[in-house]
């Protein structure tokens, strides 16, 4: 497993895909948060992230799709899937590799905006008036749903061998799983009797109720669950195309 995560790793960096994926994330949210006028910190007045954690998910829906589609897509177009499958590592220990390859990525894309925390935090009147406790329970949230976009987009290059619609079918599945159940939880049927529950099932409400500033087991474990659940659906994907 480790191999093929310093494979992968080296990959990503001996490319460009990393440099682009990190400066692609980065150069977006500084507009979102320090150049464009609605969601521009320095105008509102307040010391807070809020902008940053509520535009950093849709930025990772399209970007960590972006990441993860070669995954297997590639593997699989060009025939080296089978040369791999050849090796003494089983189907888990692959699909283990390639993810946090492609995790190590979306960690390294967050930790640098640790300096927009800095900013606001020496910004604040008095310095250091912000609730810390808030942010870094965000970053935790922010991180975990990170690491659940990546196990939903090597899911998604694992059953196909066209990165294009690896990446179509990874932006969905990421955007339906983050936000539709907050709208089919609206719905009348639902409305007064069972929309708390619905909402439950999207990621939107635990990494809402992470941001909050306190971590709580069933956040953590819901998306555990999702990760497990992704990273068995990808390994049954590569056991079934070897059977």
């Amino acid at each position: 497993m480790f191999a093929i995560f310093k494979k992968e790793v080296r990959q990503f960096f001996s490319s460009l895909i990393g440099y682009i994926a990190i400066i692609v994330f980065l150069l977006v949210l500084g507009l979102f948060m320090w150049i464009f006028p609605d969601t521009n910190i320095l105008d509102s007045n307040y010391a807070t992230l809020d902008s940053f954690f509520y535009i950093a998910p849709y930025i990772f829906i399209f970007l960590i799709p972006a990441i993860t589609m070669r995954s297997f897509a590639e593997e699989i177009n060009t025939g080296t899937i089978e040369l791999l499958s050849t090796r003494p590592v089983t189907e888990l220990q692959i699909v283990l590799g390639k993810y946090f390859a492609a995790l190590l990525l979306v960690f390294f894309a967050i930790v640098p905006t640790v300096v927009y925390f800095i900013t606001i935090y020496l910004l604040a009147s008095p310095v250091g008036n912000v609730d810390v406790g808030g942010i870094i329970g965000s970053y935790f949230g922010l991180f975990f749903l990170g690491a659940v976009f990546v196990a939903i987009g090597i899911f998604c290059s694992s059953i196909t061998s066209n990165q294009i619609v690896a990446f179509i079918a990874g932006v969905f599945l990421c955007f339906f799983l983050y936000l539709a159940f907050d709208y089919i939880s609206q719905f009348g049927v639902f409305v007064g009797k069972s929309d708390y529950f619905v909402e439950s099932l999207g990621m939107s409400a635990h990494y809402d109720a992470i941001g909050k500033g306190v971590v709580d087991s069933r956040d953590v474990v819901y998306f555990l669950s999702l990760i497990s659940l992704f990273i068995l659906f990808t390994r049954t994907s590569l056991a079934g195309r070897r059977w």
